[in-house]
Order: C-alpha cells, then sequence, then structure tokens
C-alpha cells in the first residue's frame, strides 16, 4: 500500500481539497509542493513518495509563456527527478479538457500529457492522465478561472453578475467527485504499468449560464424565503453546499420572524416544495396551543426542552388520549389527520418544540379546524 504521497499544487483548488481527502484517512504521509516550493524540496520529496498526484499548473498568466514554464517546463522537471531516482513511483495527472482545444494553454496541456505519455512508455511507470471539464466546489478561487466560482461569490455579495452569452453551455464536474476518482487508484493493484488517458469523471452535470446565475439567485433569496432547494436532486445539491461556502464570513447567520403572543412563539424554520415544513414553538408555564384538527395535513411534535402533555381525542369519540412529553427523553408524537389535539406546557419553564408539518402552511387553504379536545 501507499504510504508517502506527493502532491504538486497542493494548495491549489483541487490541491487543497485533496490534501484534506487524504489526511482524514490517516494513514499517508502528505508531501506537499506548491510554487513557494524550492527545487530542492521537489528532489527530497520524490526521493522520500511512493505515489505522486500531478496538480501543479498555471492558467491565468499574466504573460502567455508562463504556461509553457508551468506547465510543459515544470512536469519535465518533475519527471527529470523521477528519472534520476531510478524508480517507478505512479503518477495521476490533472489534465484539462481544453487540451483538445487549438489555445495555449490547451496546447501547454496536451504538451504536459505527451511528456507523461512518453515518460510511462519509456520506463513503464503507471501514468493516468485526466481531462477534467469545469470542477466546482469549496476553495475554488473567484474571478480566476472558474465561473462558478465567480458567480457564487458575487451573487452572496449581491454583486452583479456579467453574462455575455445566456445560452452558452457549461459541463460541470464537482471536487469531491474528482477526489474520489483520484483517490480510488490509491487502492492496491490500481495502478497497472503504462499510459492510460480518462476523460470522463463520473457525473458531468450540464448547464447554461443563464440557469446557473438563476439557481444561485434563488439559494441568495431563499432566506428570506426560509427555504431549501430539492435535495434530492444531485446537481443542486452540491452547488448549494458551494454557494454556502462562499458567504461572506460575516453574514453566516440571518434572522427567522417570531410570532410571539402572550402565549409564547411560533417561528418557521425551513420550508421545502416536497418534504413540507420545519417550525419551532416556545409555550409558556400552563398555555395550551392546538385545540384543532386536519384532514390530509400530517405533523410531528418533538419537545426538545421543558414538559408537557399532548392530548387526543379522535373526532366523534368521547375517549382522550395523553402523552407525557419532556426535553429530558426525546420522542417524536405523531399527529393523525381526523384527530382534535393540543399541547400543554405543564411544567414551570419554557417548553420548545420542533414541529413538522407535511406541508407548507398556506393561509387561504390552512387545513385547520378549531376544535376542543
Amino acid at each position: 500500500m501507499y504510504k508517502r504521497i506527493l502532491v504538486t499544487g497542493a494548495k491549489g483548488f483541487i490541491g487543497k481539497n485533496l490534501v484534506s481527502e487524504l489526511r482524514n484517512r490517516k494513514v499517508f504521509e502528505i508531501l506537499e509542493y506548491d510554487k513557494d516550493s524550492t527545487p530542492g524540496e521537489l528532489t527530497d520529496f520524490v526521493d522520500k513518495c511512493d505515489f505522486v498526484y500531478h496538480l501543479a499548473g498555471i492558467n491565468r498568466p499574466e504573460k502567455t509563456e508562463e504556461f509553457k514554464t508551468g506547465n510543459v517546463d515544470f512536469t519535465t522537471l518533475l519527471l527529470e527527478t523521477i528519472r534520476s531516482e531510478g524508480r517507478q513511483v505512479p503518477v495521476i495527472f490533472a489534465s484539462s479538457t481544453q487540451a483538445t482545444l487549438d489555445n495555449p494553454y490547451g496546447a501547454s496541456k496536451l504538451n504536459a500529457e505527451r511528456l507523461l505519455e512518453t515518460f510511462s512508455e519509456e520506463t513503464g511507470t503507471p501514468v493516468i492522465t485526466f481531462r477534467l471539464p469545469n470542477v466546482f466546489g469549496k476553495w475554488c478561487r473567484p474571478s480566476y478561472n472558474s465561473v462558478v466560482a465567480t458567480f457564487c461569490h458575487k451573487i452572496a455579495r449581491d454583486l452583479p453578475v456579467d453574462i455575455h452569452d445566456p445560452n452558452k453551455i457549461l459541463k460541470l464536474v464537482y471536487i469531491d467527485d474528482v477526489i474520489k476518482a483520484f483517490t480510488d487508484y490509491l487502492a492496491d493493484q490500481a495502478m497497472v504499468p503504462g499510459y492510460r488517458l480518462i476523460t470522463d469523471i463520473e457525473p458531468v452535470y450540464t448547464v447554461r449560464l443563464s440557469q446557473l446565475s438563476d439557481m444561485l439567485k434563488s439559494f441568495r433569496a431563499s432566506r428570506e424565503s426560509r427555504s431549501i432547494p430539492d435535495m434530492s436532486d444531485q446537481f443542486t445539491k452540491k452547488l448549494y453546499s458551494t454557494y454556502l461556502s462562499y458567504l461572506p464570513e460575516d453574514q453566516f447567520n440571518y434572522s427567522l420572524k417570531m410570532n410571539t403572543d402572550a402565549r409564547g412563539s411560533f417561528t418557521e424554520f425551513i420550508k421545502t416544495d416536497n418534504c413540507g415544513q420545519i417550525s419551532i414553538n416556545v409555550s409558556r408555564p400552563g398555555i395550551v396551543k392546538g385545540n384543532h384538527w386536519h384532514h390530509t395535513k400530517l405533523e410531528k411534535f418533538l419537545v426538545v426542552s421543558g414538559i408537557g402533555k399532548i392530548r387526543f381525542r379522535k373526532l366523534g369519540t368521547p375517549e382522550i388520549i395523553e402523552y407525557t412529553v419532556s426535553g429530558e427523553k426525546l420522542e417524536v408524537i405523531d399527529i393523525p389527520v381526523g384527530y382534535t389535539h393540543s399541547i400543554e406546557n405543564t411544567g414551570s419553564t419554557e417548553m420548545i418544540t420542533i414541529i413538522w408539518s407535511s406541508e407548507i402552511y398556506d393561509p387561504d387553504k390552512p387545513d385547520t379546524y378549531p376544535e376542543e379536545v
């Protein structure tokens, strides 16, 4: 099993995510090489390592010739250093789908790929090149090389975004999926002699620029509406996670509207299109709330602080069913339809109840009918 892993470009977007995942596994010694490292450190790291992730590169230089310096010349230096050690150290290289395009960046990536292929053929070293499309996720630098990062950063700060071609199609892969694809090759026997070019990391998400912008703006607006996106859609889930990672550090918090009266308070926390809503109910000592029933709307009550009683009576019958609830013993109480129900704070302190409802409250169709238990 590989023990010492060299990561070039360790402080970049993909590098930071890869290094963090390798550290989480607590079985590797990670040798981090970046642009502030020295040639001597590279030699020392290559001498120690038994696996290389070659992620270092240039994609937004001040001068065009830096593409060659950062992508071709450094790859040459790395391979010469490995060759001089006389060992077969497997290499995974992060290239770009732009290697197929006629531009300076793509040309430099293609040349680096060819260097690695030749090196593998001459030495028998296992080498895998991943041609990556646009990668999105946490820790990517905005206004650099990722439109997702740029849009997230700007929209989270209520800044305008520039879209020159709203119908432009982006192909995106999520950083965690990239890291999984990379680390799968750390398994025994996964790296075999020879050169491999991998052009697909699944899943690939296709989205228009205008659609991307609209989704991110809806995430920003969701604080006001107290809603969360559809987490059953994997792209939405991953994009929402990415968006939240770009929030300004002094704006992680946002306020909720508390509906207060003499009995306590009721506050809507989260609303969803297909899973209803979650609310927080605070009752003062001696207060009874509820005394109503529903045709279709379901609820679940969870008292997390204080003590009380939840009572039920099936419509048309006299029998009362009673449950004692307490924050000392967390217990979910289902509220069936067709039963009028109430909740009473029987303690000396405020009672706090988390309530899930199967539908978002609609004042025009509340499905809530008063009747004493």
